[in-house]
């Protein structure tokens, strides 16, 4: 491992067998393998840890049929859904997300994607979250329809996040409702858009390791600028909803393997991280320079006061909102 992380930080880009090695070793022997992350982390971000706080904008009314979502279609969760929250809520969610010292606002709505109505709405709210507050904004709206990147990008939506999910041979096991092409078509158009292109995966249901680093491989060719990693949380009542947690050291490897793959991007511990980390969630600030604060869509997450004591007892500093960038 040493030898690739030398050859990592002089810029070289590592083969997709390079990766699984990384991860299968990173998960027998934890520690070291953080180590080594951590020299990469550090070489483009220094010790700081970017926030990012997510608002549940719209919840359930999915037609699609994604087998780890709550609001899926195929879901039988107990899921309350509402439609498009109001400007005023969008605009109450940037304050909040200021006072939790987050430096990018996340604003998430189910669905296939976004009516012309949904994308004026929202670009509305955000034209005015950036005249108030210091915030990056990243949206994450679903499949795009020619023009509504640019529309968005106009009203000064910095980011815009459509996960890949999975490997493009495993993706029709997760769902059928819309292709893996699907979704790197979208990431294309909001970076054709101007928008800096969000793009990650979901670990831990049921890809190989080869598929997982593979995947991160894709996301390298997409040039995704930001990169989360959410390890599977399951879900009763969805199809995924029975599938086995990953352990906390498969997961801080995933995250080790990524750090390598992806040296010069922003990888953000997404979904899952409470519930798979568990105490060990201190330990993936090592490899990944980012987290979210806060709830997720259908989970809760822990208290962004302890996520500022988890950040800062580990011997990382939060980035201040005038210093993030995309």
């Amino acid at each position: 491992m040493e030898d690739m992380l030398k050859r990592v930080m002089q810029g070289e880009s590592l083969r997709v067998e390079e990766g699984v090695t990384i991860l299968n070793q990173a998960e027998k022997e934890i520690l070291p393998a953080l180590q080594h992350a951590y020299h990469i982390r550090y070489q483009h971000f220094g010790d700081e840890t970017k926030l990012n706080m997510i608002i549940n904008a719209k919840n359930g009314l999915c037609p699609e049929n994604c087998g780890y979502c709550a609001q899926s279609s195929v879901s039988t969760s107990n899921e309350t859904p509402y439609q498009l929250l109001s400007k005023e809520q969008l605009v109450a969610g940037a304050a909040e997300a200021e006072r939790r010292k987050a430096g990018t606002y996340c604003i998430v709505a189910s669905g296939r994607g976004p009516s012309r109505r949904e994308v004026s709405e929202v670009a509305d709210a955000v034209t005015e979250i950036k005249n108030t507050y210091d915030l990056k904004i990243c949206a994450c709206l679903g499949l795009l329809k020619e023009g509504q990147a640019a529309q968005l990008e106009q009203a000064g939506v910095d980011r815009y996040n459509h996960n890949v999910n999975t490997h493009k041979d495993h993706h029709d096991h997760i769902t059928t409702s819309h292709t893996y092409d699907d979704r790197v078509t979208t990431v294309n158009e909001a970076k054709s858009a101007g928008i800096s292109p969000c793009s990650g995966i979901i670990a831990g249901m049921g890809e190989t390791d080869e598929q997982l680093i593979d995947t991160m491989r894709e996301l390298r060719e997409l040039k995704a600028d930001s990169v989360p990693i959410n390890f599977l949380h399951p879900v009763p009542g969805t199809p995924l909803g029975d599938r086995p947690k990953l352990s906390p050291q498969k997961a801080l490897a995933v995250l080790v393997a990524a750090r390598f793959m992806l040296p010069d991007k922003e990888i953000r511990v997404a979904g899952g991280r409470e519930e798979i980390l568990r105490s060990m969630q201190p330990l993936a600030l090592y490899p990944a320079n980012a987290i979210f604060v806060g709830d997720y869509l259908t989970t809760d997450g822990q208290t962004a006061a302890l996520d500022h004591d988890m950040i800062e007892a580990a011997g990382f500093k939060i980035e201040s909102e005038s210093k993030v960038h995309v």
